[in-house]
């Protein structure tokens, strides 16, 4: 595995984000990462390219029906691997993050499911 070269406060974000998605035990996508981050895509694309070009996280392109009114999206998730690392550097650069923030900063994963499937 490869180290990150860089290591930004974007890219702190968006891992943040990836550590709670992991302990909720879901994959998130990167436009779910981009309202959660408050970061343009361009910023949280790079960021995941990096984490990607890493090995801490692993995306995959969801399977969608041909029928849909909309493109596929990416998938994201740490690796075993990614995990460990990703919980190190986040106790090292933001500690305060780690201890105190909620398992998700945000209910939108469950609501995301629901908006998806028609529900209200």
């Amino acid at each position: 595995m490869a180290g990150l070269q860089r290591i930004t406060q974007p890219t702190l974000d968006v891992l943040e984000v990836l550590l709670r998605s992991h302990k909720e035990g879901e994959k998130i996508h990167g436009w779910a990462i981009m309202k959660e981050t408050k970061r343009s895509g361009p910023t949280v694309y790079n960021a995941l390219d990096r984490l990607e070009d890493a090995g801490w996280i692993t995306g995959e392109w969801e399977q969608l029906d041909p029928d849909a009114n909309r493109p596929r999206r990416r998938f994201y998730r740490l690796t075993g691997d990614g995990v460990p690392a990703a919980r190190a550097l986040m106790a090292e650069r933001r500690p305060a993050a780690v201890k105190t923030r909620p398992a998700f900063g945000f209910a939108p994963l469950a609501q995301f499911r629901v908006l998806l499937a028609g529900g209200r």
